[in-house]
């Protein structure tokens, strides 16, 4: 481990990793600092999105670090928030976000920061936050992950009928083999689910794998339980 301000340790970035590999725009935003704080900034932020899955709160470490550097760049306080979201830790990361927010106006955020809301045990205030945003303004994936969460707040109140309307939009239908799509399938078949409606739950499922190109969801596994289970009774 490296030391920066403060004594504070900062994670080793693996020297593969040049910085290079943010997307344009975000280097572009990088422009803003010093040359060897923009690549050291840059290196870290790799580093975190690299690891985000696998190793979350490594990916933190990471995004804290950039941030100690650049606390003033929306892009280095989303990519802290995201970390801390992945490592449930999800006070720092609605903390993150509203200040990412706050500096670049986009609303993109929501979605996380109203499940973190859950997360916490708070599912009315993930509600309030769901309907302080125009859907209007959100591309279909955004809009479908905040129709998910708003879902998941409803079935933390215990209103399982209320989260399945929720999900039946026109999108649940479309023609698509689109990742969001297939989440959004998911979300419906696993409502059926808990609302004892397994035969429907099953034919979502299914559905929900057709789109599910990337293989994100266990839609297909998912799938031959229900049929499995069926099969059974």
């Amino acid at each position: 481990m490296g030391e920066r301000a403060h004594g504070t340790p900062e994670p080793d970035v693996p020297e593969e990793i040049t910085g290079h590999e943010l997307d344009p725009a975000v280097r572009r935003e990088l422009g803003t600092l010093a040359k060897p704080t923009a690549v050291r900034v840059a290196r870290h932020l790799v580093a975190a999105g690299q690891l985000l899955e696998d190793d979350p709160e490594l990916a933190l470490e990471h995004a804290q670090a950039a941030r100690r550097a650049a606390p003033r760049l929306g892009v280095v306080r989303e990519a802290c928030g995201l970390a801390a979201y992945q490592a449930g830790r999800y006070d720092l990361a609605l903390a993150e976000l509203r200040a990412a927010r706050r500096m670049t106006g986009s609303v993109e955020y929501v979605p996380v920061m109203a499940d973190c809301e859950r997360g916490l045990g708070r599912p009315e205030r993930a509600l309030d936050l769901v309907a302080s945003v125009d859907r209007a303004t959100l591309d279909l994936a955004t809009r479908i992950e905040l129709l998910i969460v708003e879902a998941g707040a409803r079935r933390d109140l215990g209103q399982l009928a209320a989260a399945l309307t929720v999900l039946d939009v026109p999108e649940l239908r479309m023609r698509s083999a689109h990742p969001a799509i297939a989440r959004l399938r998911y979300a419906y078949a696993d409502t059926l689910t808990q609302l004892g409606r397994r035969k429907e739950a099953a034919s979502w499922f299914a559905r929900a794998a057709e789109a599910d190109l990337e293989g994100e969801t266990d839609a297909e596994e998912r799938y031959a339980a229900l049929v499995s289970e069926m099969d059974v009774s």
